[in-house]
């Protein structure tokens, strides 16, 4: 994985593996981030990256591997780096009791800063993520947005150059959504290397310099979003959708067009990709001499989604749903 041009890795692994019973939930991963990057890691509900953000901020020891953040070994000595860095749990951990103000305030006290400085800091912090209306406000009673904002404040109030969010954006409504990739936008925008973990493809890439596809695990696939996409550049990319389907048909379909990559989808749905132009009418053929009804074929253009599903196996849709239904990660 190569780093980017005139950067120092920020944070390093080396074979990292962790494992809970039967389950290894990182295994054996090596990456690296640079400083000042923004990286991403993609996949579904299950892959194990929230148990690698934990990995990575202290609050889980690997089996084995090692774990480097700005030059510190954090592999056995978890407060190392503890300092430079701000977490974004998918869950918040603030206090509902407690006011906006005084969540803040808190946070800023247990990284022991001084009274006078951490009330301006809250204070700041609060214009800049548009809540000082909600201030004085219980935490129980703010939206699943303005929670999330706060947590993302609370994440930052030391001012680390780090900063790892993990989902931050599930559950959040559209608007809200928006207003907090702007935030993490802003963050990166003035430094901050950023380390996140998402399910949202369209997220990833927007935001991330770089992204790294896991699965059970794994890195299956990482580099930058035009990497990713070049070699799907001059590729026809053809969904269809049939009334029936079964083995046999599949494998007559993949006989006839020898020349494409054909993937079976769920609900009688193809992907059929090929260096060539494919044609509607061959395969309206095709499925009316097996007495299949053709009920949808559209052409699209190979995306960031096309190279996850061709890479990973998995179906951008099925993850969404999967993470949506369980409403947390690994």
């Amino acid at each position: 994985m190569s780093m980017t041009q005139g950067r120092s890795p920020f944070i390093e692994t080396a074979e990292l593996t962790k494992r809970f019973g039967a389950i290894t939930a990182v295994d054996n991963m090596s990456f690296k981030v640079d400083q000042g990057e923004f990286f991403g890691f993609l996949g579904p509900n299950g892959a194990g990256k929230t148990t690698t953000i934990n990995l990575l901020t202290g609050l889980a020891r690997p089996d084995s591997g090692t774990i480097r953040i700005a030059g510190f070994e954090c592999t056995n000595d978890t407060k190392a780096a503890q300092h430079l860095i701000g977490v974004v749990p998918d869950e918040s951990n603030l206090y509902p009791e407690l006011s906006g103000f005084d969540n803040l305030c808190f946070c800023a006290a247990l990284y022991g800063m001084p009274k006078k400085v951490r009330r301006t800091r809250a204070r700041e912090l609060l214009e800049v993520f548009g809540l000082s209306e909600a201030a004085d406000r219980k935490f129980a009673g703010y939206s699943k947005g303005m929670k999330r904002k706060l947590t993302i404040a609370a994440g930052i109030i030391h001012d680390p150059p780090v900063l790892f969010l993990d989902e931050p954006t599930t559950g959040i409504d559209v608007a809200g959504a928006r207003s907090i990739r702007q935030l993490i936008k802003d963050l990166h925008r003035a430094g901050t290397t950023i380390f996140l973990t998402t399910h949202y493809i369209e997220e990833a890439e927007r935001l991330c310099d770089r992204i790294a596809f896991i699965v059970r695990g794994r890195i299956v696939g990482a580099d930058t979003v035009e990497n990713l996409l070049r070699p799907a550049q001059g590729r026809h990319v053809m969904l269809a959708t049939v009334s029936r389907s079964d083995q046999l048909l599949r494998e007559k379909l993949a006989a006839a067009f020898p020349d494409c990559a054909l993937q079976d989808l769920s609900g009688g749905r193809f992907r059929i990709e090929s260096a060539e132009p494919i044609r509607i009418g061959m395969l309206v053929r095709f499925f009316e001499e097996h007495d299949v009804e053709l009920l949808e074929a559209r052409h699209i253009h190979p995306s960031l989604e096309d190279v996850f599903v061709r890479i990973t196996g998995i179906e951008a849709d099925l993850m969404k749903k999967e993470k949506e239904k369980t409403g947390g990660g690994t």
